[in-house]
């Protein structure tokens, strides 16, 4: 630790006339920090673990360097953060424009900012989602500055419904909202994209999760069943949208940003507004992220992190489960997670070790984060790197 948090410590335990513990003070510091901890949840885009895997950057060490994030090679001036991952995003999933900024909902954000403040915007009452940490869609129009029409009912929401909102109210756009974090069943109805455009107004879909291309290619052939129901950015742009948001940490597999893409007089649009100011990304995203495009753009999607612990066979799971030799090799259900696939299960394996021993697991020296099923504590190895079973098999005997 720093010199300075181990005389925090100091002082707390000093503070607390407990200066024989100085040891358990430093500890609580140091489980407060950023610091690499080993998934055993099962959940793969884990919103508390950073939701998406990453690789870690490969530099020698004492390395350092610059990019060229706002020059242009060509001339030596001062250039643009948009066009480098922007650029290639597009290009894959078929846009004329792209442009990042810091997460999805400051996506849904710089478009309403950008192009409906002062007035309409339609949406079905079925898509006014809540999103992770309370955030509601209706808040978000509210603080962009436009005004909610909101249309049809919670089940049903017919293409005449949006027609008649635009005769009574007029509106800027149609905004559509897949529900990333949840499903409906039953008694259902919802109007297509490429049907909404025959309302006449710009259509902007948040597609959420980030999934670039729905036949997934990099999976292989059959699609996962989990992915059915999952819309791409690719189709989603051929249906007719002319503006989708998406989020790059989700189902796209990498950091965590936001996208818009689409029309480039809209992409522009968002690109000149003020607010672009404040919501783009630094350095290190877009460089992470251009490592994500370059895998899709040169069809290494599959390698990525995401995308290569989902598509592990339960056989090799279960194999590395046995090579462990600690506690009960069991099946389990892993699950993609994130405000990602709801409902979506994907068959895994893993271990179980009676008792609750999660916070045992949680004071390692790599925290080992794990999930309770019943009366046992499971690790599932799905989302565990292989890299990491050796240090599985040292530590675990030790709180077992």
């Amino acid at each position: 630790m720093p010199h300075q948090l181990r005389v925090e410590a100091a002082r707390r335990s000093i503070a607390n006339n407990d200066y024989e513990n100085a040891e358990i003070y430093a500890r609580e510091i140091l489980l407060d920090l950023l610091r690499p901890v080993i998934n055993g949840t099962g959940v793969i885009i884990h919103t508390n673990l950073g939701r998406s895997p990453l690789e870690p950057p490969h530099m020698g060490e004492g390395s350092f360097r610059y990019s060229n994030l706002e020059i242009d090679l060509k001339d030596g001036k001062r250039g643009s953060r948009n066009k480098r991952v922007g650029t290639m995003l597009a290009k894959y999933i078929g846009a004329e424009s792209a442009i990042v900024v810091n997460n999805g909902a400051a996506a849904v954000f710089l478009v309403l900012a950008a192009h409906a403040v002062g007035q309409n915007v339609i949406i079905s009452r079925g898509e006014l989602v809540e999103i992770g940490g309370g955030f509601r869609i209706p808040e978000v129009l509210a603080s962009a500055g436009a005004t909610l029409i909101e249309v049809g009912t919670t089940n049903k929401t017919r293409l005449s419904d949006y027609k008649q909102a635009v005769e009574a109210f007029g509106a800027a756009l149609i905004l559509k909202v897949h529900s990333s974090n949840y499903k409906m069943t039953g008694f259902v109805e919802c109007a297509s994209v490429s049907a909404l455009k025959e309302v006449g107004l710009p259509v902007v879909v948040d597609i959420g999760s980030g999934l670039l291309d729905e036949r997934a290619p990099w999976l292989g052939w059959p699609k996962p069943a989990w992915l059915k129901d999952e819309p791409g950015a690719m189709q989603t742009l051929s249906a007719g949208a002319d503006l989708i948001t998406f989020s790059g940490d989700k189902l796209m597999g990498g950091p965590q940003a936001g996208v818009i893409a689409g029309k480039k007089e809209l992409v522009d649009g968002c690109a000149k507004h003020p607010l672009y100011r404040a919501l783009r990304p630094g350095n290190l995203i877009l460089d992470a992220l251009t490592g994500t495009a370059f895998a899709y753009l040169d069809n290494r999607a599959g390698d990525l992190p995401l995308w290569r612990m989902a598509k592990i066979p339960v056989e090799e799971l279960k194999r590395r489960a046995h090579v462990l030799g600690i506690g009960q090799p069991t099946p389990l259900s892993a699950a993609i997670g994130g405000g990602s696939l709801p409902g979506q299960v994907i068959d895994s394996f893993g271990i179980a070790i009676p008792g609750d021993a999660t916070q045992k697991l949680r004071e390692l020296e790599i925290p080992v984060i794990a999930r309770m099923e019943g009366p046992d504590t499971v690790i599932d190895l799905r989302t565990v790197d292989p890299n990491d079973d050796a240090y599985l098999k040292s530590a675990l005997p030790n709180i077992t």
